[in-house]
């Protein structure tokens, strides 16, 4: 039979191990992005035009000083997005001064310049936010581009459909400010690390649903 004193010191001890465990143990950590701070769900969300894909979208302009200070992030940003994220640029036209870049926006988009020139065109505009038609077409000429076809492009159907749908989406989402990024329709994303935490909200909508129990 044990001593009575060593018994008792072997139940203190089963007691106190797994409560020194337990304190021992690192408290989990907090998500690196929070709801409210970082990110916000959106009250009214939109589903992706890209079904299958998680959609990504950068309400931007041309003349937006922040939006010129973001475009390095977005360039390396775009350089490593996964397959399975759609990226959707929208120009957007809040004041009569924005709309002739977003129209030259979309009509290198119409063009098929659009990923030759849009880095070039960030930096003219920056230097010149105020570029006029004539100097945007001036501007697409040293990139290649004949004037009067760009002038067609400019003051084309289809660029003033996109410029009116861009203002709609913008409306949609509540975006009042740029440069703004909305993730699959649901998030709109506030963070001084912006895309870092737009990854972090498209891991989140990646992770496949749990199957359903019969």
């Amino acid at each position: 039979m044990l001593n009575p004193r060593y018994r008792l010191l072997l139940i203190l001890l089963a007691c106190i191990f797994p409560l020194a465990m337990v304190q021992a143990a690192d408290p989990p950590a907090p998500p690196p992005f929070t709801e409210g701070k970082d990110y916000v769900l959106l009250s009214n969300p939109s589903p992706p035009a890209t079904p299958g894909k998680v959609e990504v979208i950068e309400f931007f302009s041309y003349t937006c000083p922040h939006c010129y200070n973001l475009e390095p992030a977005a360039r390396e940003w775009l350089k490593r997005k996964p397959d399975q994220v759609a990226f959707v640029r929208i120009a957007v036209s809040f004041s009569a001064n924005w709309e002739p870049s977003a129209r030259a926006y979309y009509a290198a988009e119409a063009l098929g310049v659009l990923d030759k020139i849009h880095p070039r065109l960030f930096e003219a505009i920056h230097q010149n936010p105020r570029m006029n038609l004539d100097e945007l077409a001036a501007f697409f000429a040293t990139q290649g581009v004949d004037q009067d076809e760009f002038r067609k492009a400019y003051q084309s159907f289809h660029t003033e459909t996109q410029l009116r749908r861009g203002n709609q989406l913008a409306q949609r989402y509540k975006v009042n400010g740029v440069p703004s990024v909305i993730v699959n329709g649901k998030y709109d994303v506030r963070s001084p690390r912006m895309f870092e935490a737009v990854d972090f909200l498209i891991a989140q909508e990646a992770v496949p649903s749990s199957p359903v129990a019969n």
